[in-house]
């Protein structure tokens, strides 16, 4: 039973980051006093837009430079967000988040960028991770042959990640990220895709690298709003051989009752903002799982079946990992804890990262600064992992 002994990572795409200067801000004015705060080592997950990427290839030494200043800041990076190629912090970013998706050549070029800018930031002695995006987005129209031109360059970008590793030592593997209404949305789909990606590995005699290099981002959120068992997922992730090699510790919202529970209804449509994509899932007492694609004022406050009768609603909207509840709403911390126990059993110790990039857009995002709440998140995670181990008996592993 393991957990990673690598600092704990806060991913950065939560500050805007548009250039290489942009991110440098949001590190001093956000991360350093963060690390002040929390005491302990802490890993930057940065987030390099392909615009930030590009200015560092353009310019020589940069990233050499840019790594030796992370390191005067006493931060470290192990693993980077690769899923938002573009501006995440613009007026409305929702589905755009997906484009270009894994059967674009851009999305397999601003990968393998990120990957050689990774190399030279993370240290020796590790092994470093890109998270990404779930292929891509149900809603978007896409070629009758998506899935096979994602398969290839899925296992181009493998054979690259080996390559570095053969010349440089530096393994380094992507980690696909399952989303609700994304083509990786569920547990089963997942299982199902990476049947279909290691069938093709095989034909072309490349099954061990790109096992080797192609695994899996859990993010918590994500599953919960499935109502899926995170316990299950993960386990049944592991006995599949699919390598999770990033968790995304993050947690949702929940709405139980929403037909009767006027209050509840009113504080989530707080939640309804132009920015990013909250799509929205509703169980009912049968178990029936019904979809909808963004939280938007009227069905919130008026809605309509199957969705006014369900039992509960859970909604893809990260909110601090440390809230048991938000007023009349709950959220889904207690899964957090069942994921991460089981994270504690896998063979392997995935990339540990807590993931709130909604702080700016919280309905009480003014009230918190920033680092008060980012630290709070990383503290209470501390604890948590310190009483699963305590509780386990889970040693620590690198």
């Amino acid at each position: 039973m393991t957990y990673s002994t690598l600092p704990l990572s806060y991913c950065t795409n939560v500050h805007p980051g548009r250039t290489v200067a942009e991110v440098e801000i949001g590190l001093d004015q956000y991360a350093v006093p963060v690390a002040d705060q929390y005491g302990e080592p802490l890993a930057a997950g940065l987030w390099l837009a392909n615009s930030v990427v590009q200015e560092m290839h353009q310019s020589p030494g940069l990233v050499t430079d840019f790594a030796e200043r992370l390191r005067q800041r006493g931060l470290v990076c192990y693993t980077l967000n690769t899923f938002p190629f573009g501006d995440f912090h613009g007026e409305r970013v929702k589905e755009n988040v997906y484009i270009p998706d894994w059967a674009d050549a851009r999305r397999l070029q601003y990968t393998w960028d990120c990957t050689r800018v990774l190399a030279d930031l993370m240290p020796d002695d590790v092994v470093g991770s890109l998270s990404t995006v779930p292929l891509g987005f149900k809603e978007l129209p896409r070629a009758e042959n998506f899935i096979d031109q994602a398969i290839g360059q899925l296992i181009d970008l493998s054979t690259r990640l080996d390559q570095l590793y053969q010349n440089t030592g530096k393994r380094i593997r992507l980690a696909i990220e399952p989303e609700p209404l994304c083509i990786l949305e569920t547990t089963a789909e997942t299982l199902a895709f990476f049947d279909q990606l290691n069938q093709v590995a095989t034909d072309r005699n490349l099954l061990d690298i790109t096992q080797q290099y192609i695994g899996v981002c859990y993010d918590v959120c994500h599953q919960s709003v499935e109502f899926e068992d995170v316990a299950e997922s993960i386990e049944s992730l592991s006995n599949a051989g699919i390598r999770i090699n990033k968790i995304h510790i993050t947690c949702a919202i929940q709405l139980d009752d929403p037909a009767n529970n006027a209050d509840g209804r009113e504080a989530l449509v707080r939640y309804v903002e132009p920015r990013y994509l909250h799509q929205t899932i509703a169980r009912t007492t049968t178990g029936e799982i019904h979809r909808y694609v963004d939280l938007d004022r009227d069905f919130v406050l008026s809605p309509q079946r199957p969705f006014r009768d369900a039992e509960t609603w859970r909604v893809h909207f990260h909110v601090p990992v440390n809230a048991e509840s938000l007023g009349p709403l709950k959220t889904t911390r207690a899964d957090l804890r069942r994921a991460l126990e089981a994270v504690g059993k896998l063979d392997d110790a995935p990339h540990l990262e807590v993931e709130t990039y909604t702080w700016e857009v919280l309905p009480d995002g003014g009230t918190t600064h920033l680092v008060d709440g980012l630290t709070a998140e990383l503290t209470a995670t501390r604890t948590l992992l310190a009483d699963l181990k305590n509780n386990s008996g889970i040693r620590n592993s690198r």
